[in-house]
């Protein structure tokens, strides 16, 4: 089962969750299922024990999911 980040188009709260094939997706703080998959990032430790994040920009932060961030 992967795991996908959402932000709900409704209250704009921002979760996680495991999804199975096509499973509906619920927002667990208001219950919409008008939600959005996000782009996900990921971050690695570097030799000198920095932690870098590499993205292509997208995700709610780079306001490709609408909903006003």
């Amino acid at each position: 089962m992967p795991m996908y980040e959402y932000v709900c188009m409704k209250c704009e709260k921002h979760f996680e969750e495991l999804v199975r094939g096509d499973q509906e997706v619920a927002c667990p703080q208001c219950g919409a299922t008008n939600v959005a998959r996000q782009l996900s990032t990921f971050s690695m430790v570097g030799t000198a024990g920095q932690t870098g994040a590499f993205s292509s920009g997208g995700g709610c932060c780079g306001g490709s999911c609408g909903c006003g961030h």
